[in-house]
């Protein structure tokens, strides 16, 4: 039997796999401490609720990818320390994010975090390791959903060019 063909947590990583998940970890941590100052930042309660899950979410992932690099004796990226709680009253008018810039800033990093889910499962040989990212892909995306359904509802999505003159046709 070969290197590759047994139990697929068994199996080595490839450089590739070791790079996409520390890379993964540190953007999650990273992440972490941004979306916990936003929530400090953020006066719609249905956004909060989405701040709050994206953690979780990370957070989740984040225990996930600290055990393969672990169990593979690849160092952790370093992690910034969590924020504290603060007061949004206690916050400067003109220092704050807004609600529809948070809600912006949580869907572009939703969608990055999608394409580097897909070059992750794309990449990946260890079959472990894609379904994992498979899981991530499909929290993003639905975690997507929820932001673009409550961009349109609050009135923050400021959309391209609408195509809705049609020529007429001859």
């Amino acid at each position: 039997m070969g290197i590759l063909s047994g139990n697929p947590s068994d199996e080595p990583l490839h450089y590739g796999e070791v790079f996409g998940i520390w890379t993964n970890l540190a953007t999650n941590n990273g992440l972490i401490a941004a979306y916990q100052t936003f929530f400090n930042h953020t006066g719609d309660d249905d956004l909060k609720k989405i701040i709050e899950e994206a953690v979780q979410c990370m957070e989740d992932e984040s225990k996930q990818l600290e055990k393969i690099l672990k169990v593979n004796a690849v160092g952790l990226p370093p992690a910034p320390p969590a924020r504290p709680v603060a007061r949004l009253e206690d916050i400067p008018v003109g220092a704050r994010f807004n609600d529809p810039e948070i809600c912006a800033a949580l869907s572009m990093d939703v969608a990055a975090g999608l394409v580097a889910c897909s070059q992750a499962m794309g990449m990946s040989i260890r079959e472990d390791i894609g379904m994992m990212y498979g899981q991530f892909h499909t929290s993003k995306a639905q975690l997507g959903a929820k932001l673009l359904k409550l961009s349109k509802s609050k009135g923050w999505l400021v959309p391209p060019p609408l195509h809705v003159d049609f020529p007429e046709k001859h």
